[in-house]
């Protein structure tokens, strides 16, 4: 098939150096995450054991950051996890099936995980405006299907659901421009997520209170069923606020140096944040009791704590300022989520591999701004949605058809290709990709009603092949060819 851009169309830039992919993998890692999950996190672990989670949470990522690093460094261009699937399983067979189901579930957990961070925003303009949380919808849709059980979706409409979709749409705006200009636009996002962190910390350990921190219920390390369901739920929405450290891989042919930067962006962005998380969680814990936390976890809104802890701790008047900064650090995250993830489509349509639309780029921009745009719609639909529930689902969807596919490929990919060229090796290989997807089946399995979000990533999955064997068979392409070209 022809290639959607012919030698004389333009091409991407490498502009994009250490620092800016350092940042833009630690503004997507921390983006409004930690600042909303904490009730959430709380609240499924039963007290501030769920500390642990975070602990764990970051082991998990720098275990998989070593199989990102490895695959980035030994094949850098845009699409990362793309380039990769179809890489490791044969470009002209399976690794064309695996390539496409990534692009494809990517279609529905990228805009997942840009509407998470709009909402987050949403819910702290909450605290500035309380009449935000005025719900106009709150129902759940449900359908039953055949062999499979019933698939639910719960719906929550109200003012600031158009705040989120508001948010969405002005990220897609400032992205509609060079790779340059945005690579200085993230470190200027940047300088906002370190005031944020940084006042939310400082603030928690000059008025942490140990006895608060630490009152752990009864139980609470009893090494029971319960434990390790709330461990698991736990674990989920670390691994949640872990995710973006391979938002550079994404980015490969906007990469300068991508053998050396992508390794070491991860690395570093992965320890970086790792710290911050444990230090700042605690704090808030030694100033916020975590039963309040729990019971804003099982509300519908009120995720606002770095507010309410600001507020506790100076006066109205830093609960506001805390709060505009919150909105900065969200608005960052999902301006780096777009700008990453609106590159895997469009590496895909040049392959031949996806939808031909998504391969185009602007003439004078010289981004690929129908990705750019698609991806930006469906996650403004997907705002219409429960925080907790698009958090589950993005983690559930991308585990299944992404992480553990690639990790056991690279296992794969060592045994085949002993000697292929690799610029930057996995430490104590392969004990970190082994140590990942035991970390990603406990996360899939280990929690009550685990079943909910897996039908979502079956139906998904069950779709996805249906519509590549389809454009097979149409195109005469594997599995349909009497021999592999």
């Amino acid at each position: 098939m022809a290639s959607p851009n012919p030698p004389d169309r333009p091409t991407l830039v490498r502009g994009v150096g250490l620092g800016s992919a350092t940042a833009l993998n630690m503004i997507d890692m921390i983006g409004v995450g930690p600042f909303i999950t904490i009730p959430l996190i709380i609240s499924a672990a039963g007290g501030p054991q769920a500390m642990l989670g975070w602990v764990l949470g970051a082991a998990l990522a720098l275990c998989d950051g070593m199989v990102w690093a490895e695959l980035g460094a030994a094949m850098p261009g845009s699409g990362g996890s793309y380039r990769y699937l179809k890489e490791i399983y044969g470009p002209a067979r399976l690794g064309r099936l695996m390539s496409f189901l990534f692009v494809w579930q990517l279609s529905f957990s990228a805009p997942l995980s840009v509407a998470s961070g709009c909402i987050g925003l949403a819910q702290y303009a909450s605290y500035l405006l309380p009449s935000l949380e005025k719900t106009y919808v709150a129902t759940t849709l449900g359908l039953t299907l055949p062999g499979l059980g019933p698939l639910e979706a719960r719906v929550l409409v109200n003012r600031a659901t158009f705040v989120a979709i508001a948010a969405c749409a002005v990220a897609v705006l400032l992205l509609y421009r060079r790779i340059g200009a945005v690579g200085r636009l993230s470190k200027l996002l940047w300088l906002g997520v370190l005031a944020t962190v940084g006042w939310v910390i400082v603030a928690g350990l000059t008025h942490f209170d140990r006895a608060r921190a630490f009152d752990f219920p009864a139980g609470a390390f009893r090494f029971d069923h319960a434990f390790f369901a709330g461990l698991g739920s736990a674990l989920l929405i670390a691994t949640y606020d872990y995710w973006g450290y391979y938002n550079v891989c994404f980015l490969g042919d906007e990469v300068k140096e991508p053998a050396r930067t992508i390794p070491r962006a991860l690395v570093y962005s992965i320890l970086a944040v790792a710290a911050i998380y444990v230090v700042m969680n605690a704090s808030i814990l030694g100033v916020v009791p975590w039963r309040e936390l729990a019971a804003a976890g099982q509300s519908e809104t009120r995720y606002y704590v770095a507010s309410l802890m600001m507020q506790r701790v100076y006066g109205s008047w830093a609960g506001y300022a805390v709060t505009l900064l919150v909105i900065w650090t969200a608005f960052a995250s999902v301006f780096s989520l777009l700008l990453g993830y609106s590159r895997v489509p469009y590496a895909a349509a040049l392959d031949g591999n996806y939808f031909r639309a998504f391969g185009r780029v602007h003439p004078q921009g010289r981004f690929p701004h129908v990705s750019l745009v698609a991806l930006g719609v469906v996650a403004a639909c997907f705002c219409l949605l429960r925080l907790a529930d698009v958090i589950a689902a993005l983690v559930v969807i991308r585990i299944v058809i992404q992480f553990l596919v690639q990790a056991i490929g690279l296992l794969i990919l060592r045994a085949r290709r002993p000697e292929a060229p690799r610029p930057y090796r996995m430490w104590l290989y392969p004990l970190p990709a082994l140590v990942a997807i035991a970390g990603f089946l406990f996360v899939l399995v280990s929690r009550q009603n685990f079943l909910k979000e897996l039908r979502y990533a079956i139906v998904i999955l069950a779709a996805g092949l249906l519509i590549f064997v389809l454009r097979a068979w149409g195109r005469r392409e594997w599995p349909f060819l009497s021999e592999t070209p």
